[in-house]
């Protein structure tokens, strides 16, 4: 019988495909088959079946984030199950949630179900993001998870791809289209169950609540992406098929030019964070999403077109990409038993603006969506001058660039 439980120093005599990095990326391809298909659909289901305006779809995304500001919920379930193992049921729920979507085209059903798939999809990504921390040696990271966001990224050209071709030509529904989506998922979340034995990290995770004073630009940076990206996520898409009248294959070829782009540059831009360091990644993360904020504002104040619409959108999530370096920005100044506690803090620390932010500037979308790109671009600046106090070199009791000037605490 084969052994249920190894070291990652026992893993390397494992054949490849069972390694935990390739554990990693299978996962990778799983969450988003589920995720980007329900994204993809998401805006043109909720018009067509349930009539949404601006309002409606910011409360939609404020139900989505909820979750998020309860990720740290994920400390209490690590007391009890394996983090390995509650990835995986995390990720079973964003898949079935996703497979019945369609099921429920009314407003309450919906917020049910987006509440649903929500707790799968951020709990996991809290777990995995420990995971990944965990399992990947910190001289590779950020190359592997170039790596991973290129994996991700090419599992939803492929489901993309297919629904560019046969929405139209076989007439799909969109029950039929999540339950394969969600059923993938699925399929997946059992194969990595009976596949896989339980990968064991060197050093045990704390399984108590970490704020440490030291990792204070870590929070700040998670708080300023969590409100920027929401805007993004919440109202980019949103004006393409308000503003432009995009319909299914329309908003998923978009969606494709973007994973087809993070696919062919994110291993690139794993190697560009290796070589440059997370500073100078960040700091041109926030200061190209500046102005690709500056220029959706623009679009609404000077009527500029959909081809500029949609070549925003696509610098827009290759921009975005880069986040991950503020992951190995981690990595390299934390305590490893810290990993998993603080993941789950930073989520939490990631979406205090998300719950507030979508419900509310639904009301200001309706008078004036220019002013709503405004704020996004503020916030990219604001993130900007908080990279500048990121070291060429992080390391622990050097977090930041004062770390030298003022004693360092311990907490």
């Amino acid at each position: 019988m084969a052994k249920r439980s190894m070291t990652l120093e026992e893993a390397r005599s494992l054949p490849r495909w069972r390694r935990p990095e390739a554990l990693l990326m299978l996962l990778a391809v799983a969450m988003p088959v589920s995720f980007s298909t329900w994204s993809a659909l998401l805006n043109n289901f909720v018009i067509e079946a349930a009539n949404f305006a601006g309002v409606e779809i910011g409360w939609l995304h404020t139900v989505r984030e909820i979750p998020g500001f309860f990720a740290i919920g994920v400390i209490v379930l690590i007391m009890f199950i394996r983090e390995q193992a509650l990835a995986l049921v995390a990720l079973a729920l964003l898949g079935a949630a996703t497979a019945v979507t369609a099921w429920f085209p009314t407003l309450g059903g919906i917020l049910t179900v987006t509440m649903l798939s929500s707790i799968g999809f951020h709990y996991y990504e809290t777990v995995n993001q420990s995971l990944q921390l965990q399992w990947i040696d910190r001289k590779r990271a950020p190359q592997m998870l170039g790596w991973l966001l290129a994996v991700g990224s090419a599992a939803s050209l492929v489901a993309y791809g297919a629904l560019v071709v046969t929405w139209k030509s076989f007439d799909l529904s969109y029950n039929f289209v999540y339950m394969v989506a969600g059923g993938f998922t699925l399929a997946v979340v059992a194969f990595a169950r009976l596949a896989y034995p339980r990968f064991e990290s060197p050093e045990p995770q704390l399984k108590t609540f970490v704020l440490r004073r030291r990792y204070w630009l870590y929070y700040a940076l998670q708080f300023m992406s969590g409100a920027r990206r929401q805007i993004f996520t919440v109202f980019a898409a949103f004006m393409m098929v308000e503003r432009f009248g995009f319909e299914v294959h329309q908003v998923t070829a978009l969606f494709m030019l973007n994973f087809l782009a993070n696919m062919l540059f994110a291993p690139l831009m794993g190697r560009a964070v290796a070589r440059w360091g997370e500073r100078r990644a960040l700091m041109f993360e926030y200061a190209g999403l500046t102005l690709v904020f500056l220029a959706y504002g623009g679009i609404y104040l000077f009527g500029w077109g959909v081809v500029l619409a949609a070549a925003l959108y696509v610098l827009d999530h290759l921009f975005f990409a880069l986040a991950f370096a503020l992951k190995t920005y981690f990595q390299k100044i934390a305590d490893v038993p810290d990993i998993a506690p603080t993941a789950a803090v930073a989520f939490t620390i990631n979406h205090i603006a998300a719950v507030f932010l979508p419900a509310l500037l639904g009301y200001l979308w309706v008078t004036s969506p220019g002013a709503v790109f405004g704020l996004a671009a503020g916030m990219a600046l604001v993130s900007l001058a908080l990279a500048m106090m990121i070291p060429r070199h992080p390391e622990k009791g050097h977090e930041t660039v004062f770390s030298g000037l003022v004693p360092s605490p311990a907490e």
